[in-house]
């Protein structure tokens, strides 16, 4: 009998990267087996043909966690967002926190996975059931024009969906 050999997890975060400092991050995370059940694209609605994301329930689940937590998150705003079928794309200004008589700060390491688990969570109530892939991906912004890119390419996603490597061919 062989040992079936474990894959090596590449660790996700930037090695020595201060994750205490305040700055914007880049978010997505993905529906478990990128299934289609956000919402699907609708083309021609007459404003250049620009193609839109109608929402599922499920979408409109995730909008509202969206909107509840950066209404009521201290520390975190999430600045621009676009729900796809089966993923999300945000951008995420983290703000330094201080709290409690000690003054320290708060590591923004830890308020960037509490966010999102705090939106699959909300989500996975409201459904009632496990939308979500377990992991996320996030990428430190370092520059405005990097901050820049990012901002058209989640503005332009819909327009790429069927490029898209979460779009799943039917």
């Amino acid at each position: 009998m062989s040992v079936k050999e474990l894959p090596v997890r590449k660790h996700p975060r930037l090695k020595g990267y201060d994750y205490n400092q305040n700055g914007s991050y880049f978010i997505t995370f993905c529906v478990k087996d990128k299934h289609e059940i956000l919402g699907q694209l609708s083309v021609g609605r007459g404003i250049l043909d620009a193609p839109l994301v109608i929402l599922s329930e499920y979408g409109n689940a995730l909008r509202e966690a969206i909107e509840f937590l950066n209404n009521n998150e201290n520390g975190i705003d999430i600045v621009h967002y676009v729900i796809m079928p089966n993923h999300v794309h945000m951008i995420v200004r983290v703000e330094k926190l201080y709290g409690g008589a000690s003054r320290m700060p708060r590591p923004t390491n830890a308020l960037i996975p509490k966010l999102v688990s705090s939106i699959k969570r909300f989500t996975n109530k409201k459904v009632g059931f496990n939308l979500w892939q377990r992991s996320f991906h996030d990428h430190i912004i370092r520059s405005a024009d990097e901050y820049l890119r990012i901002w058209q390419y989640i503005d332009e996603n819909p327009m790429r969906w069927f490029e898209d490597i979460y779009y799943i061919p039917k």
